[in-house]
């Protein structure tokens, strides 16, 4: 009786094992990686005014550095790497500084502006970036720089020239000369009755 148990739980465990393996279900999703972008050298980065968020400003890509992490959106997703230039992985979030980093920093970049100032970017190399980002980050460095935003200092405005030759009058002139034609209209309607 016992041999018949065991044939039988036995002959159970070989016809059950083959559809337990089959129910064993892998989902895979396949997110594509970004085209990867060659850099001749390392790239200079420059600080995006206000943020401690750097760029690399002289491709046609958004390459990010922030909090030791190189960020890169591409085909509206995030991606992230240790490295510039290789190991990107998907981010499944928007990166936080984002939100800090106006759309058209590239364009106030090529236009030197900031704001309505001038904007002389400091240009500073990958290896400074990867030396100092933590120290920087921990001291609040960019907190007590200006970012190379310069106030613009405004002209002098251009003298008006009047089209008749008669000059100017100055502030107590016309006040004098106001007193004085309300005087004569007084005295003016004083002689008409």
């Amino acid at each position: 009786m016992k041999n018949k148990v065991y044939k039988a739980l036995l002959l159970t465990l070989i016809v059950l094992m083959p559809v337990s393996a089959m129910a064993d279900v892998r989902v895979h999703v396949n997110i594509p990686l970004p085209l990867p972008i060659v850099f001749p050298s390392p790239p200079h980065l420059v600080v995006i005014p206000d943020t401690d968020v750097y760029a690399v400003a002289d491709i046609g890509e958004d390459i990010f550095f922030h909090a030791g992490w190189w960020w890169r959106p591409w085909n509206n997703r995030w991606y992230r790497s240790r490295y510039y230039d290789r190991d990107w992985a998907y981010h499944p979030y928007q990166p936080s500084f984002q939100r800090y980093v106006p759309a058209d920093w590239r364009r106030n970049y090529r236009h030197k502006t900031w704001n309505g100032y001038r904007w002389e970017p400091q240009r500073r190399s990958y290896q400074d970036i990867q030396r100092n980002w933590y120290v920087w980050e921990k001291n609040r460095h960019w907190d007590k720089q200006s970012y190379g935003v310069k106030k613009i200092t405004k002209r002098a405005p251009a003298p008006q020239y009047r089209s008749n030759t008669r000059p100017a009058m100055t502030k107590p002139a016309m006040q004098h000369n106001v007193k004085s034609r309300g005087d004569f209209r007084t005295s003016e309607r004083r002689d008409r009755r």
